[in-house]
């Protein structure tokens, strides 16, 4: 489709429904607006124009009409002036120009005089641009070219001219990379009243013959604009529909793992899952479908970024949004999330209605709301509390399962000393110190688990936020509790080894007696 667009020589025979239809098609297919994709036919009407017939630094503007096939070009013209131009004339100028007007003598006989030295087609000139987009001060070094630049006077003369327009400078032009679009939505004037109104920098726009007969060279350099602006146009669609994605929870398939990394599509475009992202020992397949958190969209000359996570926290909060109506509709709100990715997450959670209960409503009627996220999560386990503006309360809820007698509270060091019963030690704790960590992330407390007057358990030093918490100080870890009962049974088993062995020592005789006396009794 888009070499038959390319296919400039012929534009005009093509029937107009077949050409309209054709630019309805790409728009659909590529999800591109129609207008845009006029724009690329343009650029390249333009680009092909100047390949047959343009000259060397002209500025080519092409106008095409889909509904009647018809083609129109125009030249832009820089409009400067002589008291911001200066002409940089050095030795070897000097030494060039001494060497043009000396009179030699050719082949011929004949000798060059002055009136048979022809003017360079371009010198070097260095223009200090005062706008807003330039510094001042800054010299922009150009080369002034005839097809590229007019003078001042010039430009008030052609404006007096028939078909000559003046195009007013737009603000940002300098910082535009496609000027030519800028260019064409600018404001327009022509006649008297544009000759009072022109200015440094504007540009004229002259009309050129039209042209239908193209070379094969410029029909290629055609289909190539083509390809290339289409393709552009449509990294820049993706990169606006995922843009607007960041911080949503987005569905794919995925497609290839590399080096510990996955790649998931995601529809018009590909997502990369890096290793750190992942849930630690959740295992992957080629065609699995996943759900994943779009953290960051980034662009580049090769397309759009779209970085994923499955162990960010905030995956948790849109799964829960997802779920739970009550939360979508503001009812509920999520307040803190403490999340180990792939082991435990704990939710606090809070009710803005009457009669809603925040903790019931994320659960679910036997559990299914929250079985669904804890299924897409690969069975990670979640604790939904209650949030309370009460940190002793808030604080004694966090440490749930277990059962809390008091709350002490130290407001300047953020500390809270937790008293709880000797048989409740083990659930405050929990697994290598969990249950205490993830509370004091949620809270951002430092808690200190006490039972029976002593300080068992210390949970982090310094919580500067809910999710980078630093390791407990004493954390009593499973590797030392199974060399523990290690140690233990090789005890017992020597024992009994030893015991047996003082057995065997013992004469027959004894033994007879033993068991002679065991049957009496």
């Amino acid at each position: 489709m888009l070499a038959r667009l390319a296919l400039l020589g012929k534009i005009n025979m093509l029937d107009q429904k077949q050409f309209i239809s054709a630019i309805a098609q790409i728009a659909e297919e590529k999800g591109i607006q129609k207008e845009r994709v006029v724009e690329i036919i343009e650029m390249a009407l333009a680009a092909a124009y100047k390949k047959d017939y343009g000259k060397r630094g002209q500025i080519v503007r092409a106008d095409f009409n889909p509904k009647t096939n018809e083609m129109k070009f125009f030249q832009l013209k820089l409009v400067v002036d002589e008291s911001v131009l200066k002409e940089e004339i050095g030795e070897d100028a000097e030494a060039g120009d001494n060497k043009e007007l000396k009179s030699e003598k050719t082949d011929s006989g004949n000798s060059l005089k002055r009136e048979d030295v022809k003017p360079k087609d371009s010198i070097e000139i260095s223009a200090k641009i005062g706008d807003e987009n330039a510094g001042e001060g800054e010299d922009k070094k150009i080369k002034f070219n005839i097809e590229k630049h007019i003078i001042m006077e010039d430009a008030k003369n052609s404006l007096k001219k028939e078909g000559a327009v003046l195009v007013k400078r737009a603000p940002g032009l300098d910082e535009v990379e496609d000027k030519i679009k800028l260019l064409k939505e600018a404001k327009r004037e022509a006649g008297i009243k544009a000759v009072k109104k022109i200015e440094l920098f504007d540009y004229i726009e002259t009309p050129l013959e039209g042209r239908d007969d193209y070379g094969r060279i410029a029909a290629q350099t055609a289909k190539q604009v083509i390809m290339q602006r289409v393709r552009e146009a449509e990294r820049e669609v993706v990169y606006t529909e995922f843009k607007s994605k960041e911080g949503e929870v987005v569905s794919g398939i995925i497609q290839r793992m590399e080096g510990g990394n996955i790649f998931v599509d995601i529809g018009k475009t590909t997502g990369i899952l890096f290793f750190n992202e992942q849930i630690p020992q959740e295992r992957y397949r080629i065609g699995q479908r996943i759900r994943a958190f779009v953290v960051k969209v980034e662009h580049d000359a090769r397309g759009s970024l779209v970085m994923l996570s499955r162990s960010n926290p905030k995956m948790v909060i849109k799964l829960f949004e997802f779920e739970v109506p009550e939360i979508g509709g503001g009812s509920v709100e999520i307040k803190a999330i403490a999340r180990e990715a792939g082991s435990r997450s704990k939710v606090a959670v809070i009710s803005h209605a009457e009669g809603v209960d925040p903790v019931g409503s994320c659960v679910g009627q036997k559990g299914t709301r929250v079985s669904t996220i804890i299924n897409e999560l690969g069975g990670e386990k979640i604790d939904i509390i209650e949030w309370n503006g009460d940190e002793a309360k808030f604080i004694a809820n966090a440490l749930s399962p277990a059962k809390i007698l008091n709350v002490k509270l130290s407001e300047n060091k953020r500390e809270a000393k937790v008293e709880v019963d000797e048989d409740q030690l083990s659930l405050a704790i929990g697994k290598n110190g969990q249950n205490v960590r993830l509370a004091a992330k949620l809270t951002g407390w430092r808690i200190d688990i006490i039972a029976g007057g002593k300080v068992v358990e210390k949970s982090e030093k310094d919580i500067e936020a809910p999710e980078a918490v630093e390791k407990p100080e004493k954390e009593i870890s499973a590797k030392e509790e199974t060399e523990n009962k290690k140690e233990t049974e090789k005890d017992e088993t020597g024992d009994k080894k030893e015991s047996g062995k003082e057995e065997k020592k013992k004469p027959k005789k004894a033994k007879k007696a033993e068991k002679a006396g065991e049957e009496k009794k």
